[in-house]
Formats: structure tokens, C-alpha cells, sequence
């Protein structure tokens, strides 16, 4: 708006993310996108957070972009013992959902639209439905996931008993127009009726058709056929469009210098070009202790130089135990002269950039597998819960990538180390792989190009915010 109180041209969007670190690095990654296409942005932010690496990481944010504004959500008081959950993220979604009704006043006129967390949606719906505001939805994993969340509430109701529970016949989830999705890739939470994933899943699934349009971190050379399928109103009747805004791209502040990025990259700096396994698996995710061994058994099995990011806790406020209590001495002793082993935060968009890795091996985080293909790093994909195993589907069937479907979710059985040694030898000497995975990163490249995919996606969305600001 002018000084005048006026509409200028220039779009005015507010963003509300949730909890956890793969749903906070996209919104932040499009905030400065959308700042980069003149936009003005206000976030919406909540605390505390629940990990320290969100609140450093909007801190950051908003130090690097002062042209952003941030209203902070004051959230009411939440009982986590009214929620059918544990997860301290999925609680913390359940708290703003609950809040919800509250964001009016941070969302007063002039706004060209909000976009809000997939996990929130349908809370945050009846507001902007309110005050008349367009509100779009940034679904945070792969389109071949959002096609089974968007479908899913149908896909219940078909199966739904006379008794009230859900009976599946069959070993596959039928996907209108798009190849089906075995049972065993549904996330679990998802199959228990009372959790309260499953319920927010399904309030979120009916949620879509409402909004002005779904916004996802993907691209045609990772996900074409089901991008196709979703916005040929094939998979749901009445979808909204489909904007396919990947690959976003990290932040200024995310490259800064730190005395452990650098300590990582002179090691890299000193292996072969393709030679390094980097080993990670996301923000969220702590390995059982006797899994963490295996996993260093089959490093040094392999025989492949590796770069290892070790996580001991789900939240890391909470991760205070040394690498050397969570590895034991004895297999630090080993590791030494074949790979590095950090603790701490890592630059993994620099890593994956550098001339030394050859392959990824990852839990399936859509954010850390857009980054491969960006980077044109093959990866081994062990999938550990949510939406990681259809992510790993997307991304074996575009070529990136392979997954050990025997091994099934990381908390259920323990992969031993000789195996896993097999599958990283396997992923680091498939020239398949890798030259599929460089064809990919060609294809992020120019999607993210001047007259590009992503660039002609991002014109047509501020078009239509542009009416919207004429239009109030």
C-alpha cells in the first residue's frame, strides 16, 4: 500500500508456517522468493518454537530480509494432554490449529492472500473465507504425496464399514489417474482413525477444493506425470490449480560461514571428485542407538568415503550427549581415516554442491530430496516415517534415485550393517543413476532460469494477487 492508502502494484502476501523444520525452511525459501519477485511479505511466526533451529533460523530470516514483516501469533493455552498425540511437532500443529480463530486481527486488509501450512488449512479456511481473502495452501513433500492426502477423505469414506472404521481389501491405494500407492507407503499415523494426524489429515484432505490454490516445492522433471494428473482435475474433482514453484532455493543467510561449515568443506575439499557418501538423516529424525551402529558398520563396510551428520534426539534442545557416547569409542576409532562425523548444524546445500559427493544416502525429507536433484546427487532413500516412503517413489521413478522396500520404516527393523555397506557400494558406482541424476540437474536449472518453470509459475501467481488488490 502507498502512502497515500492506496493499492500499489506491488502484491501484499502473508505467510503462516508450522512446526518443524521442513515445514519452516520452504515457507522461509518462498518468503524470499516472493520478496525476489517484489512482493511484500508479512510472516507469521509462533513461540516458542520447538526446536532451537527454528527460532535461529527465523531470527536469521528476518535479520537478512528486513523488509519482511513478522507479527507473532500468540497462541492460547494448550493442554497436550487434550490431543491424542506425543510428537511434539504434531502437538505444537494441534495448538495453532486450535488458536486459529484468533489470526483475524494479523491478517487486516490489505492483503492479497495468505499462504498457510497444508497442516493448518482447514483451521485457517473459515477465517480468510471471512474476511474475503484468497488463501493458498504451500504443501510442504512431493505432489505424488499431495495426491494421496488431497484423495484420501474419498478414498475413506469408500471404505468406510458400517461400524464406523476403514477397511482397505487390498494391498494398494487406487490414485484416480495416476499409478496406485501400496498400503505399506501410507504413513502410519495416517492408518490409526483416533490419532490425531489421522484426524487433522483428513480435515486438511477436505480442506483443498476450498482454497485458491495449492503451491508445491516440485518441478516436471521430478514429478511431470503426477503434476499433470492433479491439475488435469484427474486425481480430485474441483482441485484448485496446482503451482509447481521447485526448486526453491536457499536463502542468503542459510550459506553464512561458521567454523563447522568450514571444518566439513576443507575435508571435502581434500577428497576425490565423486568419491564421498554424505549421510543424513533431516532435522527431525534421532536413530535408535543400535541402528547408528549398524549404519557405521555399513559405512566402513562400503569401503566409500563418507561425510556423516549424526542426530542423538528428536528435538534438538534436548540433544546434549556427545558423539562419542552416541558412537561409542570403538567405532569412532574406525571411522577416523575414512570419514568425518559431525554433530551439529550442517550446510547442506554446500555439501551437496561440492565436487567430492557422489551420493546421498537420506530418510526421504522432500526438502533435503529436492536438493539432491538440484545438485545432481543420486541418492539411496531410508525411509523412517510420514511421508518418506512416497517421496522415495517419486523420486526412484524419476531416476534420482533407489530404496530398499524390505528394509520398511526405519523404526521397525533394524537394517544390518553388512547390508547397508551393499546398498551405499551400490548407489555410489550406479552410472544409471548418476547420469540421470545430472539430467535432472539440468532440468532444475532451467526450471529455475530466466523464462523457466519456476519463474513463469511465480509471474502467474503475482497476476492474479494483482487482481486481487484491485478487486478489495
Amino acid at each position: 500500500m502507498s502512502d497515500s492508502g492506496g493499492f500499489d502494484s506491488h502484491p501484499h502476501v502473508a505467510l503462516i508456517p508450522s512446526a518443524g523444520m521442513g515445514h519452516l525452511t520452504p515457507f522461509l525459501r518462498l518468503a524470499a522468493s516472493l520478496v525476489q519477485h517484489h512482493c511484500r511479505v508479512t510472516l507469521i511466526t509462533t513461540y516458542p518454537t520447538v526446536s532451537l533451529a527454528e527460532t535461529q533460523h527465523v531470527s536469521h530470516f528476518l535479520s537478512a530480509y528486513p523488509q519482511v514483516t513478522e507479527k507473532r501469533f500468540h497462541l492460547l493455552p494448550f493442554d497436550p494432554n487434550s490431543a491424542n498425540a506425543t510428537d511434539p511437532f504434531f502437538l505444537r500443529w494441534e495448538a495453532i490449529r486450535r488458536s486459529a480463530h484468533l489470526l483475524a486481527p494479523l491478517l487486516s486488509p490489505p492483503l492479497s492472500a495468505l499462504i498457510t501450512d497444508v497442516t493448518l488449512i482447514s483451521a485457517v479456511l473459515p477465517v480468510t473465507i471471512n474476511l474475503h481473502l484468497p488463501n493458498y495452501v504451500l504443501f510442504t513433500a512431493s505432489a505424488r504425496m499431495f495426491s494421496l492426502t488431497a484423495s484420501f477423505p474419498a478414498i475413506v469414506a469408500s471404505k468406510s464399514t458400517s461400524s464406523g472404521s476403514v477397511e482397505f481389501d487390498d494391498d494398494f491405494i487406487e490414485i484416480p489417474g495416476l499409478p496406485p500407492i501400496p498400503l505399506s507407503s501410507v504413513p502410519p499415523a495416517v492408518m490409526d482413525s483416533k490419532s490425531l494426524f489421522a484426524t487433522s489429515f483428513l480435515e486438511n484432505g477436505n480442506s483443498f477444493v476450498k482454497s485458491n490454490g495449492v503451491l508445491i516445492n516440485s518441478f516436471d522433471a521430478l514429478e511431470a506425470d503426477t503434476l499433470v494428473a492433479l491439475n488435469g482435475r484427474r486425481v480430485v474433482a474441483g482441485l484448485p490449480p496446482v503451482y509447481a514453484v521447485g526448486p526453491l532455493l536457499p536463502c542468503e543467510f542459510e550459506k553464512r560461514d561458521d567454523p563447522s561449515t568450514s571444518l566439513i568443506l576443507k575435508w571435502l575439499d581434500d577428497q576425490p571428485e565423486g568419491s564421498v557418501v554424505y549421510v543424513s538423516f533431516g532435522s527431525r529424525l534421532a536413530l535408535s542407538m543400535e541402528q547408528t551402529k549398524e549404519l557405521g558398520n555399513g559405512l566402513l563396510s562400503s569401503g566409500c568415503r563418507f561425510l556423516w551428520v549424526v542426530k542423538g534426539k528428536t528435538v534438538d534442545k534436548e540433544d546434549e550427549e556427545s558423539l562419542k557416547n552416541v558412537l561409542g569409542h570403538e567405532l569412532m576409532e574406525k571411522i577416523k581415516d575414512q570419514g568425518l562425523v559431525v554433530k551439529n548444524w550442517v550446510d547442506q546445500d554446500k555439501v551437496l554442491s561440492h565436487r567430492a559427493v557422489g551420493g546421498f544416502v537420506s530418510h526421504g525429507g522432500w526438502n533435503s530430496l529436492v536438493e539432491a536433484a538440484r545438485h545432481g546427487v543420486p541418492v539411496l532413500v531410508w525411509p523412517q516415517f510420514g511421508d518418506q516412503k512416497i517421496n522415495a517413489e517419486a523420486v526412484e521413478s524419476a531416476g534420482l534415485g533407489m530404496w530398499v522396500r524390505s528394509w520398511g520404516w526405519g523404526t521397525e527393523l533394524r537394517a544390518k550393517g553388512d547390508e547397508i555397506g551393499l546398498k551405499i557400494k551400490d548407489l555410489m558406482a550406479n552410472d544409471f543413476l548418476r547420469e540421470q541424476a545430472k539430467r535432472i540437474e539440468e532440468e532444475a536449472r532451467k526450471a529455475i532460469g530466466v523464462g523457466g518453470s519456476s519463474e513463469r509459475t511465480f509471474k502467474e501467481l503475482i497476476d492474479k494477487w494483482k487482481c486481487n488488490n484491485n478487486t478489495h
